[in-house]
């Protein structure tokens, strides 16, 4: 477990360092998104992975790898905005500073998701394709896509901000392996 929270932390660093350049460059405009919104900007990223893993050809100069760090930041953002009731457009600006400080509480929450499941699971996710853990995000996708269609009602299952820490750690997992894959032939594709 202390390998995987090193590596973790290694992939949360990077992301962290994206988003705050991204937020110096662009403000907080993504705040306008509604979750829903970063449902889909997520959606799109995990179905382009998906087609590359059964097409083995890209067109555009974006490995995998970026898209899962894009998907770990966009599901963070749907973190941050499903704690604001109703946000308007005079709302969406944050200081990067408490852009930031939000973005850290978000990722401090669903890091410690991940250590808890990871005990109790034993690290399953070491064993599966980064194919199958693209699969578990979509699904998580579609599981989301329909409680926001529900108006965020469930009857016995996890709510939104549950599937969507899931998805955000599905991503790390697919980093991880993807990492660790990248000396040796890849048993993941």
């Amino acid at each position: 477990m202390e390998q995987t929270l090193e590596q973790y932390n290694a992939i949360a660093d990077a992301c962290r360092s994206t988003f705050a350049v991204k937020t110096r460059d662009y403000g907080t405009a993504w705040r306008i998104l509604r979750p829903s919104s970063l449902t889909d900007q997520i959606m799109i990223k995990a179905r382009r992975i998906r087609t590359l893993q059964e097409v083995h050809e890209a067109q555009v100069d974006e490995p995998p790898e970026d898209a899962f760090r894009a998907i770990i930041n966009y599901g963070l953002m749907a973190l941050i905005q499903l704690e604001e009731v109703s946000i308007t457009l005079d709302d969406v600006e944050l200081t990067p500073e408490e852009a930031l400080q939000r973005y850290d509480t978000q990722l401090t929450a669903t890091r410690d998701l991940m250590i808890r499941k990871n005990h109790d699971y034993g690290e399953a996710w070491r064993n599966m394709r980064v194919a199958s853990i693209t699969d578990m995000i979509l699904m998580k996708l579609l599981r989301i896509k329909q409680i926001e269609d529900n108006q965020g009602q469930t009857e016995a299952s996890e709510g939104l901000a549950s599937n969507y820490q899931d998805i955000i750690n599905y991503a790390f997992f697919a980093l991880i392996l993807l990492e660790e894959d990248s000396t040796t032939p890849s048993k993941n594709n």
